[in-house]
């Protein structure tokens, strides 16, 4: 809610779950909110510790409010997810159409480009985050999405290494908001159950987008080469950046959570939220304060470092084939045109996985983390496979389908995301675990982009045996994680149990602490999904 300075502290909570009954908040007759820890005269339709009835409106508007919410929601985030991946990742293609000869770039520089994107990655997290916590949701991203266009488009015109891994910088810096800020709005507008769908939706605009970019990209390329012009990997640039801004002045008129997007009325606004009261984990509070309690129970939550471990690990093998994916093709015997095509089929494959596992995890409950060893076990496979059989052109095909092997590698950290929202309650412990969670996304991109170097192609054997092993230490976390759930889980339903309360009651209680900012470790009547 625009305006409104909630604190939360351990006092507060101890209060609240004493006094049940007790308002957390007093609503007068004109939306105003009013309490001694908030700001007199913040306007809002519906406060924190409102409690809403959800059975102020039928099943049937609930299904047409959905209908609507995906309709402006999805398609938006799909396009703008999509060429943001897009963005950070084009430098590879970049390489193999003269960039690096262009600008004269030596050693472990090319490298650099990579890493210097993820430390500003890193450096911004924190800060963007707390911005996303304490002002407008839709707002932030838009602002930072049209400046990492800017930069895009600025790459342009550089002629040196310096000047390219300045604009790297900044564009590592705004990029760091969209996958946080995007888990945020999914848990402000979806149930738990409807939240890993809607996220695997948006990220599979990543294969999506590398289709069409790819083929965009390649138009571009073969016209430069064929008739002149400025330099493809300019070009490619400047098309990129063009259509990020594009998509930023979209965003301006439909990106943001339930109280802040335009095109809901009063009462569509308020049904948006009753929706999600049963996810436990609260509404769309931007703007609460921050709480240092919530901070430190963040910090001894298991969950906060299984996630943590798994963002790192898995990230060694994605910041490595992120830059030396497109180098690798060359390396099998492919020239730089025929890199271009023949990665589509991977990204097509990459894409129908995404959009089944969507619905499967849909119709079958507590299946995420089972998918997520999967895709653990075949990158395992294709990338070692890979690396034990030689560079010789009756071998390029059957290279070109081990790597194929390797796309699932995405689904233990996309599903991993999709875990923050669902199984994550109180709006600061949020934060707190979105950011390690991409602080370690980051230092895993760090690294992963030195596994990978250029003195040992064309087989690059260290660094795809690095990338397996890296895969086979993610398998034992998730399993690990997910036994972490299953106890917990099993622990809060003996106490259930025990408290001689009906499941209605627990499931009502359960649904007001959500309301009240309760973290899902206060909140005895949450349960993780896995």
């Amino acid at each position: 809610m625009s305006g409104i300075n909630h604190a939360s502290s351990e006092d507060d909570t101890k209060n609240a779950l004493q006094n049940p009954k007790a308002p957390a908040l007093i609503v007068n007759d004109k939306n105003i909110v009013e309490d001694e820890d908030t700001e007199v005269g913040a306007s809002t339709d519906i406060a924190i510790g409102d409690i809403i009835d959800e059975n102020e409106f039928t099943e049937e508007e609930y299904k047409t409010l959905l209908r609507k919410i995906d309709y402006f929601l999805l398609p938006l985030m799909f396009c703008c997810y999509g060429i943001q991946q897009t963005d950070k990742t084009s430098i590879g293609i970049q390489a193999i159409f003269g960039m690096r000869d262009d600008l004269n770039l030596q050693g472990t520089q090319y490298n650099w480009l990579t890493t210097i994107f993820y430390i500003t990655y890193l450096v911004g997290e924190f800060p963007s985050n707390f911005i996303l916590q304490r002002w407008s949701i839709g707002r932030a991203l838009t602002i930072y999405m049209m400046c990492w266009g800017i930069c895009l488009i600025c790459i342009t015109a550089v002629n040196t290494w310096s000047q390219i891994m300045a604009l790297r910088a900044l564009q590592g810096f705004f990029e760091c908001t969209i996958s946080p800020g995007f888990l945020l709005i999914i848990g402000s507008w979806y149930r738990t159950e409807e939240q890993a769908p809607r996220a695997l939706f948006w990220q599979s605009a990543n294969a999506f987008f590398l289709i069409i970019c790819d083929l965009i990209m390649y138009g571009i390329a073969g016209h430069v080469q064929e008739h002149g012009g400025m330099a493809p990997w300019r070009t490619i640039s400047l098309f990129l950046g063009s259509l990020t801004i594009a998509l930023a002045i979209a965003a301006i008129f439909l990106l943001g959570t339930p109280k802040e997007v335009r095109w809901l009325s009063k009462r569509e606004r308020r049904m948006a939220q009753a929706r999600i009261v049963r996810n436990k984990a609260g509404r769309d509070t931007t703007g609460i304060k921050w709480s240092w309690p919530q901070v430190r129970e963040a910090l001894r939550d298991p969950q906060v470092w299984f996630s943590f471990c798994n963002a790192f690990i898995n990230n060694i093998p994605n910041g490595g084939l992120s830059s030396f994916g497109s180098i690798m093709y060359t390396s099998f015997g492919f020239d730089n045109m025929q890199v271009l095509l023949i990665s589509l089929p991977r990204s097509a494959i990459s894409l129908f996985l995404f959009l089944g596992v969507g619905v499967f995890i849909r119709r079958v409950p507590n299946m995420r983390m089972w998918i997520m060893m999967i895709g653990c076990v075949l990158p395992f496979i294709g990338l070692l496979a890979m690396s034990l059989l030689p560079n010789t052109p009756e071998l390029k095909w059957t290279k070109w389908g081990l790597y194929i092997m390797t796309m699932p590698f995405v689904f233990p950290i996309f599903l991993a995301w999709s875990l923050i929202p669902s199984n994550v309650a109180g709006r600061t412990k949020k934060t707190v675990i979105s950011s390690l969670t991409f602080l370690a996304y980051c230092i895993g991109n760090i690294g992963g982009s030195f596994v990978f170097k250029t003195s040992d192609g064309p087989r690059y054997v260290s660094g795809t045996v690095a990338c397996s092993i890296a895969f086979a230490l993610e398998f034992g976390i998730i399993l690990a994680w997910r036994g972490w759930y299953m106890y917990e889980n099993r622990r809060r339903d003996k106490a259930a149990e025990a408290s001689g309360l009906s499941k209605e009651e627990q499931e009502s209680e359960g649904r007001r602490l959500g309301e009240l900012d309760v973290t899902d470790m206060e909140n005895p009547h949450f349960r993780y999904s896995m």
